[in-house]
């Protein structure tokens, strides 16, 4: 591959797949599988990730930091189908045929559990293994899943009254005290030991979703949501698992069988049972790598309340990642995932200049509650990157001052513009002391003529990414 091109798109799928099932019909030997979850809050661009991730994979020219590419080792990558029949398919299709229409508009967000197979085929490092087995395949399985499911995990720790104490607690204070203000001051009216009220119930489901997606606009772009199938119900919205909402716990605990708290509780559990419990156990639990998307730019635009409920929310996070067999998780999940990235996106939205800056946000938000919980767990890593960059370097000169800068389209406009997008701050403690720290980062539409080139979509540290969750799978 050093000498000359590769060119992914002259080597036919025909001939790849007969080669691909010869492999497979003889052993597989050396084949191997790695299950990667791709998934962050919403807004933080995980189905243009997953796109671009594939996208280039099968036109790998603009992945030079990736070993096997680098060392001439990687032959060619063709998309199979998915191995989980009970998952929907990725659709890698219509998103980048969003992205390379005239214009080229964003696909639609995640919205549900999919699948996709990229079946890699390399060199491996061993000479032995070369001589033994030759090309050998790497199966990697991308799972997208919203975020928001992955906060739903702590419930099943918490009885409903716990979980009630705790939601009330937090709404009485900072942001979500005016965004909580209708639907608390409804659950306050209920009696929750009144008799059982579907009507009540049902209203009181309606005003607590409603305040869940107040807190995702970008004036609060708030992190922890509980349920977060509640925000994405799919074929569960309207259902009994789904209409619950906290109360106001009674005084005096005793079994209250019949009463309208008898009947939220029953829902919060069936929650658990139809809801939480079999994505961790079926999903979830059954990953290898993992990628947590993370948009601090945009919870920097809305201030740091915002910046303090996403440090609160990737804390929540990080003991996914760290289950020892004394932890209550491990009957759940029964392994650790191997490596985690969390990636700090839209690294396009700033100057190159200023990327360090967001890889040591990222880590502040991050290794400060990691270190104070004595982390011992997955491989983690942290980076600054744009799964598809929108924008390009630029220099503006103002009051005698050169002004590193982004010229790109913005999202609404009709002619790119130059923009400075102000400094970012060197840690989350210079943000908590600024209060909403003036920031304003914009956001674009995706260029025009993307991959028309014949080469993957362009992009920031995609291969530094994929080099850490899957370079050693291909060696």
């Amino acid at each position: 591959m050093k000498d000359r091109p590769l060119r992914i798109d002259s080597i036919p799928d025909f001939f790849l797949r007969t080669v691909e099932d010869a492999v497979g019909r003889a052993g597989g030997l050396f084949d191997n599988t790695v299950r990667l979850g791709v998934t962050g809050l919403s807004g933080a661009g995980k189905t243009v990730f997953i796109t671009a991730l594939v996208h280039n994979l099968l036109r790998p020219q603009r992945l030079p930091l990736l070993a096997a590419i680098s060392e001439g080792r990687y032959e060619a990558a063709i998309l199979r189908p998915q191995p989980d029949p009970d998952l929907p398919r990725f659709d890698y299709e219509a998103h980048i045929g969003d992205l390379q229409a005239d214009p080229p508009r964003w696909p639609e967000s995640t919205r549900r559990i999919s699948q996709l197979r990229v079946s890699i085929r390399y060199q491996p490092k061993s000479f032995l293994r070369r001589q033994f087995a030759g090309s050998e395949t790497l199966n990697l399985d991308i799972v997208d899943y919203p975020g928001e499911w992955l906060l739903d995990l702590p419930l099943l720790r918490l009885t409903y009254a716990e979980w009630c104490t705790r939601i009330l607690d937090l709404c009485r204070r900072g942001p979500r005290a005016a965004l909580s203000a209708d639907w608390r001051g409804y659950v306050e009216s209920l009696n929750p030991l009144g008799p059982e009220d579907e009507i009540a119930a049902r209203r009181a489901a309606e005003l607590y979703t409603a305040f869940l997606q107040a807190t995702r606009q970008d004036q609060a772009q708030l992190s922890r949501m509980q349920p977060g199938r509640f925000l994405m119900p799919g074929d569960l919205a309207g259902s009994p698992a789904l209409t619950f909402s906290p109360l106001v716990p009674p005084k005096h605990e005793r079994w209250m069988r019949g009463t309208l708290w008898h009947l939220m509780e029953r829902r919060f559990e069936a929650y658990k049972d139809v809801v939480v419990r079999p994505f961790f156990r079926d999903h979830f639990a059954r990953l290898d790598r993992q990628v947590v998307l993370v948009d601090v730019l945009r919870a920097l635009n809305a201030g740091a309340d915002s910046v303090a409920d996403l440090r609160s929310g990737l804390t929540d996070l990080l003991e996914l990642f760290r289950p020892g067999r004394n932890s209550w998780l491990w009957p759940i999940l029964g392994r650790r995932v191997e490596r985690v990235l969390f990636a700090a996106t839209k690294a396009d939205h700033v100057p190159v200049a200023q990327h360090d800056r967001l890889t040591r946000l990222i880590d502040d938000l991050l290794f400060d509650p990691m270190n104070r919980a004595g982390y011992l767990g997955a491989d983690i890593a942290t980076l600054a990157l744009a799964g598809l960059r929108t924008t390009r370097e630029a220099q503006v000169k103002r009051d005698g001052e050169l002004l590193d800068c982004i010229e790109g389209l913005p999202t609404g406009e009709d002619e790119p513009a130059v923009v400075f997008p102000g400094r970012l701050p060197d840690s989350v403690a210079a943000i908590a002391e600024s209060g909403t720290g003036n920031y304003g980062f914009a956001e674009f539409q995706p260029p025009p003529e993307l991959g028309r080139d014949g080469r993957g979509l362009p992009h920031i540290r995609l291969d530094r990414a994929l080099q850490f969750l899957i370079g050693d799978r291909l060696e």
